[in-house]
């Protein structure tokens, strides 16, 4: 009987490379980001893998990570959302504003309500009155900012905080997982669930051609204004992350997220024309960023250098998974 040969390695390396472009090459380099952050942490912080710790990075992963995820339903649609770090805010401060005299359930409810609205505007500036979704963007966010300040202006005496059994519970474990953590299970799984829908089905050839997808049929501006809403539902959710974090609302907090949220999707292959990647590969950029967080606390670097060295760090990552996006496009 005749022996099976093995292939040789340079079919081996051919089959490899095969396999990657055909669209796995931007989430193997967003895993590939994740482990080298990590192995990284692993080496210069002493106290990475303490409880402690762990909980406090998936603490703050988890408002980072719902507003990505919205903001990456909406790139794939072909839109970008500037506000939505803001809406976030807007939200927060609607949420804790609300929850004494209405109650938790009721409160949330009118902080998820405040998302979906704004987006709901942005979508409708966007798809409806045509205008540019990073010029629209742009000026909503001033106004969700000054609506903020309205409704939680800042040095407010006597400010409204959440209940202490959603702060003390955000914080804490279940079978040893902080909770944390299962909330990003969560919105993982929110994920897998929306990808399933028709309306996901329906953004992604938004996002891909526009006018072949009218041609078959899809209402491209109903589609646009949903990716919007969606959106900024997950920013409110990201809000009630932020409130459950930090036990209060801030009206000038949030602004920061929607950049990091850009820079997570990038990491994570999802392409800014539209169309391509998806919510895994952000919630890998999210965790990359965060772990380069972590990484530049441990470091300890001179305070006013602190902030060069982490804008050069995200920018490494974001150059390096541009690269292999790059190679992918054949460019």
């Amino acid at each position: 009987m005749k022996t099976p040969t093995l292939p040789p390695t340079t079919t081996l390396l051919r089959d490899a490379r095969t396999w990657l472009l055909q669209g796995r090459l931007p989430i193997t380099t967003a895993i590939a980001l994740l482990l080298a952050t990590l192995f990284a942490n692993l080496v210069v912080a002493d106290n990475f893998l303490t409880a402690f710790n762990i909980r406090s990075i998936f603490a703050n992963v988890i408002p980072l990570a719902a507003v990505a995820v919205g903001q990456t339903v909406i790139v794939l649609g072909r839109g970008i959302d500037l506000s939505i770090g803001v809406i976030a805010t807007l939200s927060s401060v609607v949420t804790v504003s609300v929850v004494e005299p209405w109650g938790l359930p009721a409160a949330l409810l009118a902080g998820l309500a405040t998302g979906a609205a704004c987006g709901l505007v942005n979508g409708l500036l966007v798809a409806i009155v045509r205008l540019q979704p990073i010029v629209a963007t742009f000026a909503t966010s001033f106004v969700w900012a000054g609506l903020a300040l309205y409704v939680l202006p800042p040095g407010t005496a006597a400010a409204p905080r959440m209940p202490d059994v959603i702060v003390l519970g955000y914080r804490d474990t279940l079978l040893g997982i902080p909770n944390a953590a299962w909330l990003l299970l969560l919105i993982g799984l929110s994920w897998l669930v929306l990808k399933r829908t028709r309306l996901l089905r329906h953004v992604y050839a938004v996002g891909g051609d526009e006018q072949a997808a009218f041609a078959t049929g899809v209402r491209v501006a109903r589609v646009q204004v949903l990716t919007y809403v969606i959106g900024g539902a997950y920013a409110a959710i990201g809000s009630f992350a932020m409130l459950a974090n930090s036990g209060s609302a801030d009206a000038l907090a949030g602004g920061g997220l929607t950049l990091a949220s850009i820079a997570a999707l990038v990491i994570g292959g999802t392409r800014l024309s539209g169309g391509a990647g998806g919510a895994g590969g952000t919630i890998i950029g999210v965790l990359v960023l965060q772990l380069l967080t972590s990484l530049l606390v441990a470091l300890r670097p001179p305070t006013d250098v602190r902030q060069l060295i982490d804008g050069l760090l995200v920018i490494l990552a974001l150059a390096l998974a541009g690269l292999w996006s790059g190679r992918r496009r054949g460019r």
